[in-house]
Parts: structure tokens; sequence; C-alpha cells
């Protein structure tokens, strides 16, 4: 559990006192103990449903979780609301809370539930914490691993409680890029991501989003590259890498906006450079 006076407390907007960053740890944590790893490698074939096929799952760890999670974040900060990958799904209007004044908790239960499913350690649990569209802390929590990355805006990210720190790919170094796969995409962002397909780069499939980001932040992977905006995917990981030190940039060069109407696909990298030189890749195309 982290110490208080690593983060303290998270800064919200004017006057208005955020959570405590241990406290929300400690809620992650709990979600996960209650609801998630209980049903590791014991899912029954009734407790696993397709949303939109067979690449889209859902499993009572993913509902039970996010339950858990809306009930023990709301109380932490009272007026704050919950968009949730399984809420939206069930309703989607509840995404339009991003654009919103409220503080805003982004949930991804279960973020990798295929390696779930199949009985992997590859999946996490994503907390953000955004309001006015602007992500103020993330947690991303990685339960069979027992690994918790926290980010803060302004005041760093750590990994068990050790400062993280991208670093810089060196130079000449052929660059580790993990992407959306090109069978998921419209043929204009496939064209793009296959630009990631050339001499210098080895681009590989991405798993969880969460752990792939927390590869970034870490210096254990050079880039990111997707095509898709779910805020729930990329608020905590977008948070933690940049405050590693990384950056990100969409294809127009801009930030990528949890609000979404972004230009894809997008990047994170660890830092300033390999995002520049991976956006070019991708405006290049294949």
């Amino acid at each position: 559990m982290i110490d208080d006076s690593v983060y303290g407390t998270v800064p919200l907007p004017g006057a208005a006192r955020g959570p405590r960053v241990s406290a929300v740890e400690e809620a992650l944590r709990a979600a996960a103990a209650a609801e998630i790893m209980p049903r590791f490698r014991q899912l029954a074939a009734h407790e696993i449903v397709e949303k939109h096929g067979p690449h889209d799952l859902v499993t009572v760890a993913d509902r039970g979780a996010e339950e858990h999670l809306t009930a023990s974040l709301t109380a932490l900060l009272p007026g704050s609301v919950v968009v949730g990958e399984e809420a939206v799904h069930a309703d989607p209007s509840v995404y339009d809370a991003l654009r919103g004044d409220a503080p805003v908790w982004i949930v991804d239960p279960v973020d990798g539930t295929r390696p779930f499913v199949r009985g992997e350690r590859g999946f996490c649990t994503l907390v953000a914490l955004a309001q006015g569209g602007d992500v103020l802390a993330s947690w991303t929590y990685a339960a069979a691993l027992d690994k918790m990355a926290i980010a803060v805006r302004g005041r760093g990210a750590t990994l068990d409680g050790v400062p993280l720190h991208s670093g810089a790919p060196a130079p000449g170094a052929v660059l580790h890029v993990a992407m959306s796969h090109p069978d998921y995409t419209t043929d204009e962002q496939k064209h793009a991501l296959l630009g990631l397909r050339t001499e210098g780069i080895e681009a590989r499939p991405c798993g969880s989003a969460g752990l792939e980001y927390l590869g970034v932040a870490r210096g254990a992977l050079d880039a990111v590259a997707f095509n898709w905006e779910l805020a729930w995917d990329h608020a905590a990981g977008l948070l933690l890498v940049e405050e590693a030190g990384g950056a990100q940039m969409t294809l127009t060069g801009e930030r990528f906006r949890i609000t979404g109407d972004n230009a894809l696909p997008f990047t994170a990298a660890r830092d300033t450079a390999t995002a520049q030189r991976v956006r070019e890749k991708l405006l290049a195309g294949g």
C-alpha cells in the first residue's frame, strides 16, 4: 500500500478536496479480492458472455468488480459519477458524463478479459479520475501479478511505490511497438497501422491496453499505437506514461482527448521523439 506522504490527496479543480490516493488503491484491491481473483481460472461457461462477438467478452467478474468499484469510489468522493465499461454497454448515455462538470471515475473492471477467460495473468483493473476532460490521477492494478501503478498529474508515477521513468530508446535501436490488430480497424486506419510494418520497427498486436501502457511507462516497450478511443482503455495509461516522462499524440499532433473526436490512430511513447517517429510512420501508411 502506498504511503500517503507520496501523493496525499488528488488535486481537484477549484477548492474541492480530492480523495486520498491510498484510499482509491484500497478500493481497487478490495474489488479485485472480492470479485475478480476468486473467479480467476474458476469461470463456468455460463459466466462468460459475448457482447459484440467472440473478441468482445464480459464475465461475471467484470460486472461484479464494476459494481463494487462504483459503490466504493463514489463514496470516497461525494458528487462524483462513474463511467464504467459495463454501465456504458447497458446505457450508452452514461458516457456523456465525461463532458459534464462533475468529477468522473473512469473504470475498466477487467482490462484484458480474453486473457482472463483463458486463465492467463495478462489482465488488470483500470481506474482514472477526471474532471472537465482532464485526467487527474490513475491506478493500474494487475491483481494476478500483484502490481500497482499509480500516477497523479504533476506528481509523477510509481510502480509498487518505486518511481517510474520511461527513458528513451537507444539511438538507432529497433523500436518495439504494440498496436491495434489491423483486422479490427477501418480500411483507412488499417493503412495507417501498416506504416509500422517497416524497417526499424517491430510491431505486434497489443494485449491488455493497460499493461501495454505500463510497459511504456517502465521503458520495457517503446510505444503503443491504437485506433480506438474508449476512455476506460486509455485514460489511466496515458497519464501513467506522461507522468513517467513519456509523450502522446494523435495523427494531428494533438494530445488525446478522453471526450473523443480524436484523429486516429494515436500513439503514446517513451519520449517525444519516439512518439513523433511513430506518428510519422502512421501518417505515411503502409
